[in-house]
């Protein structure tokens, strides 16, 4: 694999927003993103610029955005960890009852996939979240879309398993998403 995996920097919004924008068009989106393509392209360039500043590799913090680029210097995949606590407000999903991680925003442009990429992406994203935590993070989380099949099994192969826990899908169309995680000793 030619790529290289690496944190966003803060002056690198115009790429972050673009490669977003080419997320929320691809097919799946309406089943892997919480927010459409309409609503993307209508925030403003401060919007951009404070979200890709606090995922950067200077931003500290307890996000980070990962990007896979190729050596012309395009970005083709992205995923971005959080860092949750039981005391934090929640943003996705259930509320986190451990010190964990939680993996969002993972997209792979379906001309690199199947090429290592999404693998990089997450070795990556996931050796942060490990070594980033202070306090000892006990488990990296992410959810994905029961009508996601492709990505489901990819979370499968990469170690990651379900919770048993389910929660409603964002749109009311009584869909649901499935809570899948990984332990700190899984191999």
């Amino acid at each position: 694999m030619d790529y290289v995996v690496r944190a966003v920097r803060a002056d690198e919004w115009p790429q972050a927003r673009q490669l977003r924008l080419d997320a929320l068009r691809d097919p799946v989106a309406p089943v892997a993103f919480l927010e459409s393509y309409e609503d993307a392209v209508a925030r403003p360039d401060a919007f951009w610029q404070e979200r890709t500043a606090g995922a950067a590799e200077s931003g500290g913090g307890r996000v980070r955005q990962f990007v896979a680029e190729s050596p012309e210097g395009v970005w083709v995949g992205t995923a971005t960890v959080l860092v949750e606590s039981p005391e934090d407000d929640v943003s996705f999903g259930e509320a986190a009852v451990v010190d964990q991680a939680h993996l969002v925003g993972v997209f792979v442009r379906p001309e690199v996939r199947g090429t290592g990429v999404t693998d990089a992406l997450f070795r990556e994203a996931v050796a942060w979240a490990w070594s980033s935590s202070s306090p000892r993070l006990e488990r990296v989380r992410l959810y994905v879309h029961e009508k996601n099949p492709r990505a489901a099994a990819f979370y499968r192969r990469f170690g990651f398993v379900p919770s048993g826990q389910r929660i409603p899908a964002p749109g009311g169309r009584g869909e649901l998403e499935v809570e899948y995680v990984l332990g700190r000793d899984t191999p």
